[in-house]
């Protein structure tokens, strides 16, 4: 492992020389900043041509609406080569016309940055690997590196003496379909920090991922990895997993591979659905769904892999109710019924409500009695498809049922109440006939449902399940909040 990663929290800043790619020889000077909040902004003291302009005839130059963006720039900046990806001209100050010449100015918005290499664009296969660390990862890969003890031979316990121990760096590593996943470690050895107060001793150790697929993969492949691992600690630890710092490989014959023959990584800077806090505290164990402790790297990995390839429209809807801020009831009913239907189609436990050539006939006969003019209209209107309450109730029936039961203890009274606010909601605009504090528990219960779905799909043991609904408090809460507004009253 090299030099210290780049973390996303942290500000950084280059200044060098800045060119297009088309245009190698036209360099202009500027500094590139990057900010957590703000991204990747580069800002020139000259500029790029980001005029619409053509020329329909010698002499004559029309300047239409618009600017022009770029798909990559590339600079050097403090002995780094950089690369800057989907750039966008915010701002472009010319001083013709004014009463003081000065140099022209331009400000460039860049949603990625590449510290390291100089890529033609971000399909370029140009990596070997990528590195990912994510909030809470040493918390859910649960190895225990450190152990302790106090007091010491022939002292109390209490008389301040005792030993930190950091056991021996392993990594763990399986293979999917090609493609080798590692967890790995980044340890600082142990030093003495004395300061003019106290001294203080450490061992600091970081765990990440480690990415290496069969052949080269560019950085669009890098990305989808990437956040891949990060749903699923995110799905883990049932909360938004924030990127502390990605890096990836070059390979052997990349871009300076014949100046650099030693391993080089490059850095990425980049806006993830979240920005990992490396220094904030780690997440209690009982908030925690499931660690390695409950399914084996080896085994969690594959089957991560196999159930989101298979129901990604459904874990990237639930996941967004992780990351999304919690401000509108309305918009979350709708991500959370819509995850719930995605996964029910995906899962592949369709039933038709009769066969499909009975419902041929009787659509024919249908078709043959309605008036001409609305033919159309009723071909759209039938069709041979469960209805959202079939599936809602379908999906109750795949986890473990004891903890089903915990969260949904009236699962009539929740998939009616379900399907009745989305119906409002879509086709009314509203939901009139719901008070807010159901609104929030039918959100909240759907939710639940899907998340012990997935859970079940990636084959977490059903007296986890039970645990998770009993003891997690955010669980706790769901089924508290359904036996208060999802049981029928006379219940």
């Amino acid at each position: 492992m090299p030099t210290e990663p780049l973390h996303l929290v942290d500000s950084h800043e280059w200044s060098g020389l800045w060119w297009l790619p088309d245009a190698p020889d036209y360099r202009v000077p500027g500094v590139l900043r990057y900010v957590r909040d703000g991204g990747a902004e580069l800002t020139l003291i000259g500029t790029f041509e980001d005029r619409v302009m053509t020329s329909p005839r010698p002499g004559v130059t029309h300047v239409h609406e618009g600017t022009r963006s770029w798909d990559v720039i590339q600079g050097v900046a403090e002995k780094r080569e950089i690369t800057l990806l989907g750039c966008i001209p915010t701002s472009t100050h010319r001083s013709f016309g004014a009463r003081v010449k000065s140099p022209d100015k331009q400000v460039v918005s860049a949603q990625s940055a590449l510290i390291g290499v100089h890529a033609a664009n971000a399909e370029a296969a140009l990596f070997e690997g990528l590195q990912i660390s994510v909030e809470d990862l040493g918390r859910w890969a649960a190895d225990g590196v450190f152990s302790s003890s106090i007091g010491g031979p022939g002292g109390t316990p209490f008389d301040g003496s005792g030993s930190i121990c950091a056991k021996p760096l392993e990594s763990t590593s399986v293979l999917v379909d090609g493609t080798e996943y590692s967890l790995e470690h980044l340890r600082n050895p142990p030093y003495v920090d004395e300061l003019r107060g106290r001294t203080t001793a450490r061992i600091r150790d970081t765990v990440f991922l480690q990415v290496a697929p069969p052949d080269a993969c560019s950085f669009e492949e890098a990305l989808a990895s990437a956040k891949s691992l990060q749903d699923l600690i995110s799905l883990a630890t049932h909360r938004a997993a924030g990127v502390i710092w990605l890096r990836l490989k070059l390979t052997g014959d990349g871009p300076g591979a014949e100046r650099h023959p030693m391993e080089r990584y490059v850095e990425v800077l980049y806006s993830p659905a979240a920005v990992g806090e490396r220094d904030a505290k780690a997440i209690e164990h009982h908030r925690v769904f499931f660690t390695c402790s409950d399914i084996p790297f080896q085994e969690i990995v594959p089957r991560w892999c196999a159930v989101r390839d298979r129901l990604r429209a459904s874990t990237d809807l639930i996941l967004a109710l992780r990351y999304a801020p919690a401000q509108y009831v309305q918009s979350r009913l709708l991500m959370a019924v819509g995850a719930a239907e995605a996964l029910h189609r995906a899962l592949g436990i369709e039933e038709r409500p009769m066969p499909n050539a009975e419902y041929k006939k009787m659509r024919e006969a249908m078709l043959e009695v309605a008036p001409e003019d609305q033919r159309e209209w009723l071909k759209s209107a039938i069709r041979n498809d469960m209805t959202l309450r079939d599936r809602l109730e379908a999906l109750v029936n795949r986890p473990d049922q004891e903890a089903v039961s915990v969260l949904v203890p009236d699962v009539e009274r929740w998939a009616s109440r379900t399907v009745k606010a989305r119906n409002d909601l879509a086709h009314e605009g509203r939901t009139p006939r719901h008070e807010f504090e159901e609104l929030v528990a039918v959100v909240e219960v759907t939710a639940g449902v899907v998340i012990l779905n997935v859970l079940h799909e990636i084959g977490l043991p059903a007296d986890r399940q039970r645990a998770i609904v009993r003891e997690h408090p955010q669980l706790r809460m769901i089924a508290r909040w359904a036996r208060a507004e999802l049981v029928t009253p006379e219940a």
